[in-house]
């Protein structure tokens, strides 16, 4: 790195302020690890504790972006309580101001474990702008999920709803490639702007951060993020607010449930009996938070032959219907295999929207119907944003 480049870098940094600290994120240690190459690239490593706002990724690239001889900036998240080693010793932060008549509170750290008092879940707050929240869940990885959320999403909205899909898959961020849209979302008076594709209104943790990036990062931090991507987008008026989870039964779960009010679930899994069983605890898991399973999807149901038009049941049968019988919800829809379906997630034409006509996409437009008619559209609700 050049002298004048570092300077250039450090100058831009140091007018970047933590609000949380009160100072900017070199003095807050928030950047760490920096590095440039001869012709301009910067990365860099961006600590953020679960009480630093998100957005502060996105202001770092932009500001780097426009110092001058920088051609491309990366910034590496990661999660600020994860990052000591082991066996060291937090730092102490200054305590708090006191308010008058309030009493004041240990720092953490200070008191061994067994003295500190337990701290409670938040409380779900409603959203009624967003209208009907569903979270499309699976059991685990490769089952089509984002591909159910990102069709499902389309076609509300080709029918006239109005919608929002949320990326809540912090571990592999899928729905801007298969919405075809990637860039920086705009901020307006303090609020996030969601992108837009076929209609639907979309955020994702894929706008933000590299694409190759892993996501390491603990439940304050995941808590954080879908919190902020609840309270500060702009979603506006909506019928449908659709959340693609990530596989399993984690941080990502259990923080939307207690962030929000979930109206109903939707269950993807495939026929072969492993995914299904798998399926089966993430649905357990939502009924224990009580919310409540609307129905289960089968996804790569079967196979139709394009010169006989035979149905095979290529990867197992019968896996969804049993799980549907098990948790005495209905089969929403089973989803035939199709390569279109794959090709077109991949260049961001999903499948209703590339090839409408197919049976997998009718099979789409069908499990649309269904879930319409377990969650009518509602009426808008006025707010202040």
């Amino acid at each position: 790195m050049t002298a004048n480049l570092q300077e250039r870098i450090t100058d831009a940094l140091s007018r970047i302020r933590n609000n949380r600290v009160g100072t900017n994120v070199l003095e807050a240690e928030m950047i760490r690890d920096i590095a440039t190459t001869t012709d301009g690239r910067v990365r860099l490593s961006l600590f953020l504790s679960a009480d630093d706002d998100a957005t502060v990724v996105r202001e770092v690239r932009q500001t780097l972006q426009q110092v001058p001889g920088v051609t491309d900036v990366r910034v590496d998240v990661k999660d600020a309580s994860a990052s000591r080693a082991p066996g060291a010793s937090p730092k102490q932060a200054p305590a708090p101001a006191k308010r008058p008549g309030s009493r004041a509170l240990p720092v953490m750290g200070q008191e061994p474990q067994s003295q500190r008092a337990a701290v409670p879940a938040p409380t779900p707050i409603a959203y009624p702008h967003l209208g009907n929240i569903v979270a499309i869940s699976s059991g685990k990885g490769g089952v089509g999920k984002s591909t159910v959320a990102a069709n499902l999403a389309i076609a509300l909205a080709q029918q006239g709803a109005r919608v929002g899909l949320m990326d809540a898959d912090i571990y592999g961020p899928n729905i801007p490639r298969m919405m075809g849209v990637n860039a920086a979302p705009p901020v307006e008076n303090e609020k996030i702007i969601p992108l837009q594709a076929y209609g639907v209104k979309i955020m994702s943790l894929g706008f933000m951060i590299e694409r190759d990036q892993p996501a390491i990062w603990r439940g304050p931090i995941i808590m954080k993020i879908i919190t902020q991507f609840l309270r500060d987008v702009q979603w506006g008026e909506l019928d449908y607010f659709l959340v693609d989870m990530p596989p399993g039964t984690g941080d990502a779960q259990l923080s939307l449930v207690q962030a929000t009010m979930v109206h109903g679930a939707i269950i993807v899994t495939t026929p072969q009996e492993v995914a299904s069983g798998d399926a089966l605890r993430g649905a357990k898991m939502f009924q224990r938070v009580a919310v409540p399973v609307l129905g289960v999807v089968e996804n790569m149901s079967y196979f139709i032959c394009p010169h006989c038009e035979h149905k095979h049941r290529i990867f197992g049968e019968g896996g969804g219907k049993n799980l549907a019988d098990e948790l005495d919800v209905p089969l929403l829809g089973e989803i035939p295999f199709f390569s279109g379906v794959l090709s077109g997630g991949d260049r961001g034409e999903p499948i209703v929207v590339s090839e409408p006509e197919t049976p997998a996409a009718k099979a789409l437009y069908d499990l649309t119907g269904r879930l319409t008619a377990l969650l009518p559209r509602r009426e808008a609700v006025a707010h202040s944003s």
